[in-house]
């Protein structure tokens, strides 16, 4: 078993003051392997005071020295790559060949691309007599998820640091162990302490006592809708800025004119990477009503070649389990509302895949004849789940994908111009057009109840700035 009991805080790794532990569970065989402390108010009100403490000293840093810190942080996530995929695969269940190819040089990608925005980022610009200046908002709270940890964790803390914040970090109590490692490399590149500080805990013991704490002033949550809006009325009394990346339902629209196979057998396999488990994951796919039984064969084939194996030995390509026992019913009773609201089972469907009776595995499964009024279409199922739906016209297409309470992302395959010009009707934060590649540099976040402001990128750096108008800075 191995131990995490400490929290790290103003620099060094301290007891929680009082103690409580929690076993993590790794959900490939449903068996404890670690275990980590609870933090209380208490520790969060020492790791916030820790925070606040060292904002005025480095707030006032200079630009290179904050990008070489970055420079470091990306440096020291390289050296540690081997240590944090184990410790994502060990706690989520990512299969080992994305945890090495994507996983954690996502988390690393942040830093590199921060550090580039931050070396040539105008914090100053003169309009007229008035000097208009961006400064960092503050202490800075952050809260993420675990279904991408390393990736969430860096695109807050990149920034936060370029942007001269102090901070403090509750990651998932359910995939906890790499925001430890996280920290060990941030304590050897020598983020001065106090800077970054890490309090584990659940969100009854730590999150809410971060979003409601009168000494923060901005909190950044990655996590679910329901969990969002818990965060947003936490934080509503003391008027603290409040970042939210949550929920989706992304539309993939796949034009008439598409390559048909291409679009549909894609689709299917960016449905199932990290076994469904993205907030953009593109789980609606719309397919005119004349090619629809076509695409469902398609699909069938696709989610049929996905291999459901063990993290340690999975093939690149193959998916693991989901994260947690809860999200696995979850997934499982939804699956089963899709049959029982009439939804044309393709492949896959409810109970674990041939071979495994343990652990949190779920078939790769399809579902076609899907309605856009059906459970299926308009809950986040955040599983290896994908729902066909028919259209009629290419204008039917765009009304279903934007008939959505989410807007986290969008999806369109066909001809370039024609793609471009329906990815310009999709109500969504972030467009993919053709199976484009993620961009570090691109804003990253959603309309509606898929939340606010923007991560990654130069939006996302500016998340963390205040303006200030300096009137009559220069002479009339």
């Amino acid at each position: 078993m191995k131990e995490y009991l400490k929290f790290y805080i103003d620099g060094a790794w301290v007891d929680p003051v009082t103690p409580r532990t929690l076993e993590v569970e790794n959900p490939a065989t449903e068996e404890n392997f670690a275990v980590i402390s609870l933090g209380s108010k208490a520790d969060a009100d020492k790791a916030v005071a820790a925070a606040k403490a060292a904002f005025p000293s480095f707030s006032q840093t200079s630009v290179e020295y904050r990008a070489d810190l970055l420079d470091k942080i990306a440096a020291g996530i390289q050296k540690r790559l081997p240590d944090l995929a184990i410790a994502i695969s060990e706690e989520m269940g990512a299969p080992m060949w994305l945890a090495n190819a994507a996983q954690v040089p996502a988390g690393m990608g942040h830093f590199a691309t921060t550090a580039a925005i931050l070396r040539s980022y105008k914090f100053e610009e003169l309009k007229g007599t008035t000097l208009l200046r961006k400064e960092p908002i503050g202490v800075c709270a952050f809260i993420t998820p675990w279904n991408w940890p390393l990736n969430q964790i860096a695109c807050k803390v990149a920034p936060a640091i370029a942007a001269g914040c102090t901070m403090v970090l509750k990651p998932s109590e359910i995939a906890p162990l790499d925001a430890m490692i996280f920290a060990e490399i941030l304590h050897e590149a020598g983020v001065p302490k106090g800077v970054f500080n890490l309090v584990n805990g659940d969100g009854a013991g730590v999150g809410s006592v971060l979003s409601s704490h009168p000494d923060v002033d901005m909190v950044s949550f990655t996590g679910s809708t329901r969990a969002g809006v818990l965060v947003a009325q936490a934080a509503a009394p003391t008027v603290k800025r409040v970042a939210q990346e949550l929920g989706g339902k992304s539309p993939n629209i796949v034009l008439p004119t598409a390559d048909l196979t291409k679009a549909v057998s894609s689709g299917v396999m960016a449905m199932m990477t990290n076994t469904g488990q993205s907030c953009n994951a593109p789980s609606r796919m719309f397919v005119q009503k004349d090619q629809h039984d076509q695409a469902l064969a398609i699909a069938k084939a696709t989610a049929e070649s996905v291999k459901v194996m063990m993290p340690a030995e999975a093939s690149p390509g193959a998916i693991g389990p989901i994260s947690n026992g809860n999200q696995f019913q979850k997934v499982q009773d939804l699956i089963q509302k899709g049959i029982e609201e009439g939804a044309t089972l393709v492949a896959g469907g409810p109970g674990r895949p041939e071979g495994f009776n343990k652990g949190y595995f779920t078939r790769p499964t399809v579902f076609g004849n899907v309605t856009n009024d059906m459970t299926i279409a308009r809950e986040e199922i955040f599983g290896p789940v994908l729902c066909i739906l028919p259209y009629n016209t290419v204008d039917d297409a765009v009304a279903m994908a934007n008939d959505t309470v989410y807007g986290l992302a969008g999806y369109v395959q066909g001809p370039e111009k024609e793609a471009n010009a329906i990815a310009n009707r999709i109500r969504a934060g972030q467009i993919q057009v053709n199976g484009a590649r993620p961009d570090f540099s691109a804003p990253f976040g959603g309309y509606g109840q898929s939340g606010n402001g923007r991560e990654w990128g130069e939006h996302g750096f500016e998340e963390f700035l205040e303006v200030k108008a300096v009137i009559g800075y220069a002479a009339a």
